[in-house]
């Protein structure tokens, strides 16, 4: 019985890791829409559909593991945390497919207005990349940095916004794009929320703590 459990959770590591992958690859996409890849925000899209079939399929292995097995404290923090945890990477995935659809209509000119998108969508990514990661790895220092490193994003989020102002101010006529632009930046700053809640339950499944409890 501990043996068929444990390939089950074995699994379930496997199938984790493979829908934060995606979400990593939903995001790249989302940048290249940034540069005006065709068929960038498409691919966005295709990926954001495999995020919801994984986040399903988890979902129902979670299911099965506590209904069909007698889960230990640690076990059952790993499917919990399993759970919060697909519910954030979902909602990047929907995110970054927002970013890339709102891109169709925004050309070169109009991101030059706000010269740290690019940089806020790299850090961002990056913390999707390190919060998959430190589940990986049970890597309980990763997952804190993740949760650290939420403050650099907010603080492009606020230089983007500045800059967004300004050139409103300079270009009333730019206003449309500039308020896409603050959209597209407004989801980059909740993907980076999402990557810390999953570095949270990251750490919970470690500790037993949560970080906000």
């Amino acid at each position: 019985m501990r043996t068929t459990f444990d390939e089950q959770l074995a699994l379930l590591n496997r199938r984790l890791i493979e829908m934060g992958a995606l979400c990593e690859d939903a995001i790249a996409a989302s940048m290249r829409a940034m540069a005006e890849e065709p068929k960038a925000a498409e691919k966005t899209k295709n990926i954001e559909c495999e995020i919801d079939h994984a986040e399903r399929e988890i979902e129902a292995l979670c299911m099965k593991l506590l209904l069909q097995q007698q889960p230990v404290a640690r076990d059952l923090r790993a499917i919990s945390s399993a759970l919060r945890m697909i519910s954030d990477m979902e909602r990047i995935g929907d995110q970054a497919s927002d970013i890339a659809e709102i891109m169709r209509y925004i050309n070169d000119d109009d991101i030059a207005g706000a010269t740290h998108l690019n940089a806020m969508a790299k850090a961002a990514r990056r913390m999707v990349t390190s919060s998959v990661d430190s589940f990986v790895r049970r890597d309980l220092g990763l997952a804190r940095q993740v949760q650290d490193d939420d403050d650099a994003v907010d603080a492009l989020f606020n230089t983007v916004r500045q800059e967004l102002v300004a050139r409103i101010r300079k270009e009333p006529s730019r206003g449309g794009e500039c308020l896409d632009l603050f959209m597209v930046a407004k989801y980059l700053e909740r993907i980076g929320d999402h990557a810390v809640n999953v570095a949270e339950w990251v750490e919970f499944s470690i500790t037993g703590v949560h970080a906000k409890g």
